[in-house]
């Protein structure tokens, strides 16, 4: 099977329990829209957030298990394609998009969970273009299962943290242009007890942008510092994301701390 995600630890930062046992669905996963046979979900690691911020999924596993689904990880998955998709490199991007899909269709675990979910929206709106891109019923089958963590916590009720209140949210252009994603955070955010700053020209990159910050690194400077400009405008606690390579390259440009919204929840 799929190896078990470490959990967070309670009461304090995540961190890498090892060992975390999996448990059963409850009827709480069930009624809330994960069939009780269905309750486990494939989580993707990401090549950059499991070596740069590894709590993040840590914490989502902990989430779901506090309410009756089990997260797994998939030790053979490898890079989504999406940089070398970036560069144009698309032999290499169609390659890597194969690799995946074929050891996906071989993993038992993996073949029968309810979503892949994905916390690095870079990385989700990749996965779902598999189908699209290979053009093969088994890419098809597995772009249809793919989620932004999102979609999947949306069902759920959480609550806030009690040192943080006001949020400035800033949705990666992967998540609210490419997976088309809009207000699902937020209102997640929102009804957890937190205060969302009002962000200008919240459409905009921050400048990441795969490897453009790399490659243009002028430019991308100038767009993060506009976009820190505007994230900081309203006096936020902290500013929050949902894809990797905004994190880090905002994280520099702000004086608040910089983290993935589900690190938020509780």
């Amino acid at each position: 099977e799929g190896r078990p995600l470490p959990l967070a630890r309670p009461g304090g930062r995540v961190g890498s329990s090892a060992g975390a046992e999996l448990l059963s669905p409850t009827a709480e996963g069930a009624s809330s829209g994960l069939p009780q046979a269905e309750g486990s979900v494939l989580v993707l690691q990401g090549c950059v957030q499991r070596v740069v911020t590894p709590e993040v999924n840590a914490h989502l596993a902990a989430l779901l298990d506090a309410r009756g689904v089990k997260a797994f990880s998939f030790a053979q998955e490898g890079c989504c394609g999406g940089l070398p998709l970036h560069l144009g490199e698309t032999f290499e991007a169609l390659a890597m998009a194969r690799r995946n899909v074929r050891r996906l269709a071989s993993h038992d675990a993996a073949a029968k969970a309810h979503a892949i979910v994905s916390t690095a929206s870079g990385c989700g709106v990749t996965w779902k273009e598999y189908g699209r891109l290979l053009g093969t019923d088994a890419a098809k089958a597995v772009a249809s299962r793919v989620r932004d963590v999102a979609e999947v916590l949306e069902r759920f009720e959480f609550r806030k943290r009690d040192d943080i209140d006001r949020v400035a949210w800033h949705p990666p252009c992967s998540l609210q242009h490419g997976q088309r994603i809009g207000g699902i955070v937020e209102g997640i955010l929102q009804r957890a007890g937190y205060r969302l700053t009002r962000v200008p020209d919240s459409h905009l990159c921050c400048g990441s942008a795969g490897t453009y910050s790399i490659l243009q690194p002028q430019l991308a400077s100038e767009l993060k510092d506009r976009k820190a400009d505007a994230l900081m405008s309203g006096e936020p606690d902290v500013i929050a994301t949902a894809n990797i390579g905004c994190q880090t390259h905002l994280d520099d440009a702000v004086s608040k701390p910089v983290l993935h919204w589900i690190e938020l929840l509780r």
